[in-house]
């Protein structure tokens, strides 16, 4: 069911922050040829893995087409079935962040919101043409889980664009929420009134930009978490010559001029980038099956890899590992950030080849 005549805010709803308890995790399983080197077969053991992590602390819901059904299962095989449900919903990628549900809270009950997905940008720079089925995918999620969900009509927004403290912050980049292919009839003021009301937040911190060559308009969650109120990360690099050194100058700049709901200065924790870019090869492109209109890698084409896209479940945090030198340094740092959760380093290349890492891949159902 979906709720039109009112508002999370107005009914006593919020988004609780990704560190609060969860119920479960959505995942959906990657096939599309666009997407993915050679069809998936690379990125899906990855996958394995990370249902692996997941599956153990907490329920795992993985979409999956009739197509791919068998095949999931038996690469799941060996793992223990009982926390992993497999939905039949029809998807056209894998982002279960972006075109998913986004849960919040009131009380014991928990409801989606359903924005509108149209593919990071729609007819402006959108990255495949054909989206409606993952337009439509979010209160198909929800209702599997035998939770209603709010409609927010034609309010473009995608779940890694937002990241909230649980206690009135939000945080969004301009680059996203204010590029042309998302809200372009709404002014930013707006735009933060629809977010106080379907988030329940009360203040929206605005950085200007994300990692750069983000494909996304540079969503927050590729380079700045929460870690607990009060306390976050943000993605970094002492390297003046990197193009990401004067992004990440201009949102420390405003994160130190800024208090979050509570009036709370800002404890921000730098997590390096990696040391060397992390770029398309020329076998990684050409695995590539591009649709008509859809966007395509090129060669040497710089992703924006980050360990700041790490997922936090229930007792874990598991965070991109690149093959870089400062992979061992972002494990380090998240642990002296999380030392509550055990950390998990997961290989990560086959995942940024797809244009996101395990935050992007992943949406939490949280716990009531």
């Amino acid at each position: 069911m979906l709720i039109r005549n009112t508002t999370p805010t107005a009914d006593g709803f919020h988004m609780p922050a990704e560190f609060a308890p969860h119920a479960g995790t959505f995942l959906i399983w990657p096939v599309r040829p666009g997407s993915w080197t050679h069809g998936g077969r690379d990125v899906q053991p990855v996958f394995v893995r990370l249902i692996e992590e997941i599956s153990a602390v907490e329920e795992l819901y993985l979409l999956v087409d009739d197509a791919h059904r068998v095949q999931a299962e038996a690469m799941l095989s060996h793992l223990p079935q009982q926390h992993i449900h497999y939905l039949p919903i029809p998807t056209d990628d894998a982002w279960a962040r972006d075109m998913g549900p986004t849960y919040v809270t009131g009380g014991r009950e928990r409801r989606g919101i359903n924005w509108c997905f149209n593919a990071w940008g729609g007819d402006v720079d959108g990255l495949y043409p054909d989206y409606a089925r993952d337009d439509a995918a979010a209160p198909l999620m929800a209702a599997a889980l035998g939770d209603t969900c709010y409609d927010a009509g034609d309010f473009v927004l995608e779940g890694g664009s937002i990241h909230v403290d649980g206690e009135g912050t939000a945080v969004v980049t301009e680059a996203c929420l204010l590029s042309a292919g998302r809200n372009p009839q709404l002014t930013k003021g707006q735009i933060e009134q629809k977010l106080k009301d379907y988030l329940g937040v009360t203040k929206i911190i605005w950085l200007p930009r994300g990692i750069y060559n983000d494909e996304t308009n540079e969503h927050v969650d590729n380079v700045f978490a929460f870690v607990r109120p009060g306390e976050a990360v943000l993605a970094w690099t002492d390297d003046e010559k990197d193009p990401q050194y004067a992004l990440s100058q201009a949102d420390l700049a405003v994160l130190e001029g800024e208090t979050d709901a509570k009036g709370r200065r800002l404890v921000v924790h730098k997590v390096p980038i990696p040391e060397q870019p992390v770029c398309i090869t020329a076998e990684e492109a050409n695995s590539f099956a591009f649709a008509d209109g859809e966007d395509m890698r090129e060669p040497g084409e710089r992703l924006a890899a980050s360990y700041v896209n790490f997922y936090i479940c229930n007792g874990k945090v598991i965070v991109p590992q690149f093959g870089d030198r400062m992979d061992a340094e972002a494990l380090r740092i998240l642990g002296d950030c999380f030392p509550e959760r055990k950390v998990v380093g997961l290989p990560a290349r086959a995942v940024i080849v797809g244009g996101g890492n395990f935050h992007c891949l992943t949406q939490q159902i949280p716990a009531v």
